[in-house]
């Protein structure tokens, strides 16, 4: 025996997938997909959001500036190094490519920075023409937050 189904029963469905899509895209997805904890122990480094994808410390002024940590994953970023004018980001003094996670990752200066001053790192993604272009190349963004990933530090003597 066949059975059929209302109007009222389709319109139903209908809305039920799209109320379990949205809330897939809100964040229920994490919960429904999320490996156990023992998988994540054997796959790539999470990629982590905001500042904690960039991570360095105060170090002495020079022509290089050392970056602890680059947590973000293939293809990679360029991790600029940018003076500050008061609270705000100034000048590019360097950049270079990170693949993909790095640790002790050397950016040199065109320009050194300068004892006693504070600094950012800020990551771009790469536009794929091979070179740095802070015009061209869109800063990194934490999904989470919707914010720039920027990272300060300040130079000793």
């Amino acid at each position: 025996m066949m059975q059929r189904f209302s109007t009222g029963s389709f319109v139903a469905g209908v809305m039920l997938g799209v109320l379990l899509t949205g809330a897939w895209f809100l964040g229920g997805a994490a919960s429904l997909t999320s490996p156990p904890s023992s998988a994540l122990a054997t796959t790539t480094p999470p990629v982590l959001s905001g500042s904690n994808a960039v991570s360095v410390a105060d170090q002495p002024a020079g022509d290089a500036v050392t970056i602890e940590s680059v947590t973000v994953p293939p293809p990679g970023v360029w991790v600029a190094v940018r003076e500050m004018l008061g609270n705000d980001l100034g000048n590019v003094l360097g950049a270079a490519r990170a693949s993909g996670p790095r640790s002790n990752f050397v950016v040199p200066l065109l320009r050194g920075t300068e004892p006693g001053r504070t600094y950012a790192i800020e990551l771009y993604r790469d536009d794929d023409n091979g070179a740095f272009d802070p015009a061209a190349n869109s800063v990194y963004v934490d999904f989470t937050s919707g914010a720039r990933v920027v990272q300060y530090f300040k130079t000793t003597q």
